[in-house]
């Protein structure tokens, strides 16, 4: 016999919640703790009562919308909760039909990475918008996906559906806009919310949900301070005094979204680890891209598929991302033995161009010509990079480990922005 579905206890204060007077709700906490889950729960609850209503699930980029969710999550609400409706689903547009007795509503789904498919979808009004995985949107697409939330629809029993807004994420620093907004009653510009009780949270971790391995509750618990307090504990981070990066300075240059096809360049950084164990360092990969020259240049981090690799593997990576963003080409760390390394990259493509860097100077000489255009604001990371902004903002010079993601984005942004004059003039401001 069948069991009969239901929601966890945690999830069922969720979905409270999100019928409440306000129009706002956000749910954060640890890794897999069911908000996604439940936000799908909720939103075909809604296209249910109301036939006719359309809604939308987005996320920074378009594969993971598609993959993680449109084909993965909401289908396995729907067979758990109402294996009896029918769904249909067009691939094509990315949108879900939900069929019931009394018509047919829609749930779109949106890369905001995807221009042609944003502009597609923006052009339709919507009862309810979701931002998933808030912490990679910049605050600037919230705003533009909030001007889409307007279809006036009634539900079954003939009352108007109220408008919602639900976001999720795993909370980031508390610069970042969900934390202004729901915790501090502040938009990302600094002016305040015209209604503060329009806005509610709720934190859900992994230990309310009793669908979650033992042990995989174990391997959270055995991550370092910072990633234990933001995917186990599902806390929001305090900046650490004396990193060069703070999360404020990072998040206020934020950008929505950029286009390779606008970079004056673009690189592949390379920061190779000496060995490839489970005890050894990443390999630290970030892409970054330079738009215009000299003084009036900006900066923009595009990737960062960082990780623990073979040689072969990191080399892979690499060169797939180098092919996949047009990059000119791949920058390489070369202080572990630069002709290994070059070699190692040219075994997976012996035609991508390789320039291999030495490291002269101490890790915070290097830095902090590169903090000081952040500070600026002349940098800007393209959606969230939360394992590169975990390891900027926690990095104090001179105490804990190699920051591996932090020494690529450091040759990356050294070879796109700070060659000649705008190296001397940076080092001059931090030397005055």
């Amino acid at each position: 016999m069948t069991k009969p579905f239901s929601l966890a206890p945690k999830q069922v204060e969720g979905y409270r919640l999100m019928g409440g007077e306000q129009s706002h709700t956000l749910l954060y906490g640890g890794s897999r703790s069911g908000k996604t889950f439940l936000i799908c729960y909720a939103i075909a609850m809604r296209a249910m009562k109301a036939p006719g209503s359309r809604h939308v699930i987005t996320r920074l980029h378009n594969i993971d919308v598609r993959q993680s969710v449109m084909m993965d999550t909401f289908p396995k609400v729907m067979s758990l909760a109402w294996p009896d409706v029918t769904i249909k689903t067009n691939k094509q547009d990315q949108f879900v039909t939900i069929e019931t007795d009394g018509g047919t509503s829609e749930l779109w789904f949106a890369g905001l990475d995807d221009k042609e498919r944003v502009d597609k979808v923006l052009g339709k009004e919507f009862a309810t918008i979701t931002v998933n995985e808030a912490s990679q949107v910049a605050y600037a697409a919230v705003e533009t996906l909030r001007t889409r939330l307007a279809q006036a629809v009634n539900t079954v029993s003939g009352r108007p559906l109220k408008l919602r807004a639900f976001y999720d994420l795993n909370p980031s620093g508390r610069a970042h806009w969900t934390y202004k907004e729901f915790h501090e009653g502040l938009k990302a510009t600094g002016e305040r919310v015209m209604r503060p009780e329009d806005f509610a949270y709720l934190v859900m971790n992994p230990m309310d949900n009793p669908h979650l391995p033992a042990a995989y509750i174990e391997q959270l618990r055995g991550l370092s301070s910072r990633k234990r307090k933001r995917f186990l504990e599902g806390q929001y981070l305090a900046d650490v005094p004396g990193a060069l990066w703070s999360s404020e300075m990072i998040e206020r240059s934020r950008a929505p979204l950029f286009d390779p096809k606008d970079a004056t360049r673009i690189v592949v950084s390379v920061d190779p680890a000496i060995t490839a164990n489970a005890d050894s360092d990443e390999t630290g990969i970030i892409a970054a891209a330079s738009q215009g020259r000299g003084m009036g240049a900006h900066g923009y981090v595009l990737r960062d598929v960082s990780g623990r690799y073979s040689p072969l593997a990191w080399a892979k990576k690499a060169v797939d991302l180098y092919k996949e963003l047009g990059a000119d080409r791949i920058v390489a760390e070369g202080n572990q033995g630069g002709e290994m390394v070059r070699q190692t990259l040219k075994s997976v493509d012996a035609n991508v161009p390789v320039q291999i860097v030495h490291a002269t100077r101490a890790k915070q000489a290097r830095a902090e010509p590169v903090a000081a255009l952040y500070e600026e604001g002349r940098i800007h990371h393209v959606g969230a990079l939360s394992g590169l902004e975990d390891q900027m903002t926690a990095w104090v010079p001179g105490e804990g480990d190699s920051p591996d993601r932090v020494d690529a984005l450091v040759w990356a942004i050294t070879d796109l922005m700070l060659a000649g004059s705008d190296a001397r003039t940076v080092n001059v401001r931090l030397a005055g």
